[in-house]
């Protein structure tokens, strides 16, 4: 686990200079406090800060081949790199070191750029070819690690995070005003934007080289949805559980202190259960709830016990009241860009916990992309039903009576669903589809913007974002293109982006066994019904469960791994809002419409709408452009 950085002259003439490479590094010193590395070779230059997991005291980088000609940097972590590195040794390959960084460069020397299909794990990294005067820049197949480039002043550089890039002189923060309007849509920016002009993130799954002055990206691996099993479902369910006890049992390779986060929930607690039949001593869980008077109905403690108690866990529990304008301004550092998932202040809590015990914890995350756990799929499912009601009923009598229902006070989104589906179901599938996702409509980001801003925006294209790969999906039925939409965008760049940068920011490894590519190949294969069975989600694995967890962990409700915004909103935060938003200071003066800021912020203290989204996205953007005027 690292960071990497690195630079090379796009045919200009220019070297690379030590120093550049170096303050790349030192500007993700978080990412790897215990190590750093740089090679510099006239017009290239390769840097690393390194977090040790695996071979702890030879596996400093970048790394070389036997005679030098070939280096690398890596972040991530290779789990097969064992089996590998004896394929490779009885093909006649030398190794310096025990690491998997090593095995990546020899596979390379061995088969290229098709090195990629033999991995199994998480990993960006670059490899300096001087022979072929190349450099070859890989992402992992479902973006657990992140990767971030750009080519001004006539280099192709990169970075594990774009504070890195934004060190170098050439490298402009103007905003991208694209990515602002994605954003304030999505409450993330997908791939390959990013909020700067100028840099770009490498999409999961993707490549890039660089050659003879020219830079080029491919696609290298994709999902298959085509191929269903036609086999029993028990024999459906045997394979699952074969292929999920893998992918757990190997990412249980460390060298340091290793446990899980448990929410109390069906995905982490099936990874504690599986850890805890490979584990040799009691698996490190780690479970937080929020003390006050806000957000008892997320707190998912009683479950995790159950869990902990029947796995004789070494559980450990943590009652935290939310710092949240601290956990807000630890994301803007950790993320470089506004981000707007309110899971950021759960995640900082127990992140920065459990980092108080261990350096590695596995998480349940992916396991909804895959099972269709979210509402949402579900009020997809059901939409095809609504469809069939007359259009005059549909627009004239239910969206009329629904809109005007009054949002729950206890913090609840039944209400908003309720309302968000009632307003997707003329759309076409896929339009409908990027409604139930999607933070807010172009009508209301018109409304909210200054004139002068809609006009920099190309909304057609932000839009299409939200269903570009929900179409792009050849095979398959309407469930399988939300699944794939999800899995190329919310994934990558909200679920997995927020748990490596807050992992990260905290030196903290998480590991996702559900994001095993062969998993998610293997899932991909499921028929629909053993996902979503009339009205229950995740069925298949809730059958899987039975055989591992309590039955009041598999039957209550999904609560997920979130904060109670809407309700801290109109509390502790109601003042920073206003501050933020209507204050001297506000740092955003000209971008969005006074009385549009006046009136969310007044339907949501009214409960008229539930508008917590759109306003933790406005005070996030605010505190990021306060941040980065600062900065300079």
């Amino acid at each position: 686990m690292c960071g990497i950085v690195g630079k090379m002259d796009l045919g200009q003439g220019n070297r690379v200079s030590a120093s550049e490479i170096e303050s790349m590094c030192d500007a993700i010193i978080h990412r790897g406090p215990d190590d750093s590395g740089v090679h510099i070779e006239g017009q290239v230059g390769l840097g690393m800060r390194r977090l040790s997991i695996i071979d702890i005291t030879s596996g400093h980088q970048p790394i070389a081949n036997e005679d030098d000609s070939i280096w690398i940097v890596f972040n991530g972590e290779i789990y097969n790199h064992d089996n590998l590195r004896s394929k490779l040794l009885d093909a006649g390959h030398k190794f310096r070191t025990q690491s998997d960084t090593e095995v990546i460069l020899h596979l390379y020397e061995q088969k290229g750029i098709h090195c990629l299909q033999d991995l199994r794990g998480m990993f960006a990294f670059a490899i300096w070819d001087r022979p072929r005067g190349r450099l070859f820049i890989a992402r992992d197949f479902l973006g657990i690690k992140p990767l971030f480039w750009t080519t001004s002043g006539g280099f192709l550089s990169f970075g594990s995070e774009m504070k890195s890039l934004l060190t170098l002189p050439h490298v402009q923060n103007k905003i991208n005003w694209n990515g602002f309007d994605a954003y304030f849509t999505y409450t993330y920016i997908p791939a390959p934007l990013t909020i700067y002009d100028s840099i770009n993130k490498l999409p999961a799954g993707h490549f890039m080289t660089a050659e003879n002055g020219k830079v080029s990206i491919q696609r290298y691996w994709d999902i298959d949805f085509s191929n269903k099993f036609t086999c029993s479902d028990e024999e459906i369910q045997d394979g699952f559980v074969d292929l999920f006890e893998d992918a757990v049992r190997i990412r249980l390779m460390s060298e340091v202190p290793l446990g899980s986060f448990l929410s109390g929930g069906l995905d982490s607690g099936l990874i504690v259960a599986l850890m805890s039949r490979a584990a040799n001593s009691p698996v490190n869980t780690f479970t937080i709830g929020f003390g006050g008077d806000t957000g008892s109905f997320l707190d998912e403690r009683p479950y995790a016990r159950e869990i902990a108690e029947q796995y004789k866990c070494s559980h450990n529990e943590f009652e935290v009241l939310p710092r949240v304008e601290e956990a807000i301004d630890a994301g803007i550092t950790a993320f470089d860009e506004p981000f707007a998932d309110d899971s950021i202040i759960p995640t900082f809590h127990i992140c920065e916990e459990a980092r108080k015990h261990v350096t590695v914890v596995l998480t349940g995350l992916g396991g909804d992309e895959n099972f269709a756990g979210y509402e949402r799929y579900l009020g997809f499912q059901m939409s095809h039903l609504y469809e069939k009601v007359p259009l005059f009923l549909r627009e004239k009598i239910v969206k009329p009576f629904v809109n005007c229902l009054r949002e729950e006070r206890g913090g609840h989104y039944r209400i908003n669903h309720l309302k968000r589906f009632v307003a997707g179901g003329s759309l076409p599938a896929a339009q409908r589809w990027q409604s139930y996702t999607r933070t807010m409509t172009p009508e209301q980001r018109f409304a909210l913007y200054s004139p002068e801003i809609i006009d920099m925006i190309d909304f057609e294209y932000v839009e299409q974002l939200g269903w570009e790969h929900f179409e792009r999906l050849p095979e398959g039925d309407n469930l399988d293109r939300a699944l794939y939409q999800d899995l190329n965008t919310y994934l990558p760049e909200d679920i997995l982006a927020l748990s490596d940068r807050v992992g990260m920011h905290h030196s903290l490894e998480l590991r996702v066994p559900f994001v095993d590519h062969k998993l998610v190949e293997y899932c991909a294969r499921i028929p629909n019904r053993l996902k979503i069975n009339r009205r229950e989600k995740k069925y298949l694995l809730k059958s899987v469960a039975n055989d591992f967890l309590p039955k009041s962990v598999i039957n209550h409700r999904k609560q997920g791994f979130c904060a109670p915004m809407a309700a801290w909103l109109r509390g502790p935060l109601k003042e920073t809002v206003e501050q933020h938003l209507f204050g001297q200071d506000t740092q955003s003066k000209g971008l969005f419409r006074p009385e549009a800021l006046r009136k969310l912020v007044d339907d949501h203290m009214a409960f008229s709408s539930l508008n917590d989204k759109i306003l933790f996205s406005l005070l996030v953007f605010q505190k990021w452009q306060a941040q980065e005027n600062r900065l300079g």
